[in-house]
């Protein structure tokens, strides 16, 4: 696999509504590999690979990162923040951010530091700030940096032990790496669409535009989700493990998995002896939350890869569940009773 590429796509910006650079390089890879690559009026990239006609598929995975936009900045140059998406704010004392002005210009999340507080209290976002290191406002403005400039994590992808990975944006640039991994390897008799969406960590809005002009037979999300193999979780809350392969969506809060699909891709996965895991959480949701309701309703499941620290510049995979999650799908969109189960376009 393209471990190179995956570097690339973790460290491109594209903080909900601001995707134009990470949607640049997706087009620019899909473009190698499909019939056909357009951006729409959302910045969705949609890219089709033709069959035969017989049925159309769609793949999801959201290009877009968890984020700040900046609120205010006070005379002494320290800037304010809104998060865009959700911000587990236990995170972010400490961390190095980007603020993206005329340039790229680092900055250090801080807040008040905890022994000259006058009273305990949960740590808001009301109580961070960034320190780029600026004097005062005026030297901020100079740098391009306003109201509504955006900020993001910074950092780039680095190899742990074994096969396991780290970075900020594997949510859900793993899934779009995933995307391109399948789309290079697949030779299907059926339309198939690969679609990096927009705008999913602020409520599954690029997929929802999307679907609907596709109208797609069936709809698969590729997406993260947690992996709860860490010290002092309890068994029965332990959702999936790094490692263990990658995993079906049984219910999440936007959807419940289509059961005939999640059936016969897990009948696949067992024939092919892909590891693969069952997902259920209470939290979250991913684009199949909103494919599933387009127009009379489309068949819809996801297939998510493990990931420990979600929503932090640390979040960490195991690159097996990302091969598996590309030998499962391949294997499913190659399949011709796939078709004959569920293309209403079939016949």
């Amino acid at each position: 696999m393209d471990i190179e590429f995956l570097s690339k796509l973790v460290k491109s910006v594209g903080v909900s509504g601001y995707e134009d650079e990470i949607a640049e390089l997706t087009k620019s890879e899909m473009e190698k590999y499909t019939d056909s690559v357009e951006i729409d009026i959302l910045g969705n990239v949609i890219g089709l690979k033709k069959g035969n006609g017989k049925g159309k598929i769609m793949l999801a995975a959201h290009m877009d990162e968890i984020g700040f936009v900046v609120s205010h900045i006070d005379k002494n140059g320290f800037i304010f923040v809104s998060p865009v998406g959700g911000i587990n704010v236990k995170t972010l004392v400490g961390t190095r951010v980007i603020v993206h002005g005329k340039d790229k210009y680092y900055g250090v999340m801080g807040s008040m530091p905890p022994h000259v507080k006058k009273e305990e209290k949960e740590l808001s976002i009301e109580d961070i700030f960034v320190d780029t290191g600026a004097k005062n406002k005026e030297e901020v403005l100079e740098k391009g940096i306003d109201i509504g400039s955006i900020i993001t994590y910074e950092g780039d992808l680095k190899k742990l032990s074994g096969n396991r990975y780290t970075s900020k944006t594997m949510d859900d640039r793993i899934g779009v790496f995933i995307l391109i991994e399948t789309l290079k390897r697949v030779k299907s008799p059926y339309d198939v669409y690969f679609v990096a969406t927009v705008q999913e960590e602020v409520g599954l809005r690029g997929a929802k535009v999307s679907g609907y002009k596709i109208s797609p037979d069936i709809a698969i999300a590729i997406d993260v989700t947690l992996a709860m193999d860490v010290p002092d979780v309890k068994e029965h809350k332990m959702v999936t493990e790094l490692g263990k392969g990658p995993a079906i969506t049984v219910m999440d809060r936007s959807v419940i998995g289509n059961r005939k699909l999640n059936s016969f891709m897990e009948k696949i996965a067992e024939e092919e002896k892909i590891p693969l895991q069952r997902n259920i959480l209470t939290r979250g949701g991913t684009d199949a939350g909103s494919i599933h309701l387009i127009k009379e309703g489309v068949v819809s499941t996801t297939l998510s890869i493990p990931t420990r620290f979600v929503h932090s510049p640390v979040e960490c995979i195991d690159m097996g569940d990302v091969e598996n999650a590309v030998k499962l799908l391949v294997k499913v969109l190659e399949t011709e009773t796939l078709g004959k189960n569920f293309c209403k376009t079939y016949f």
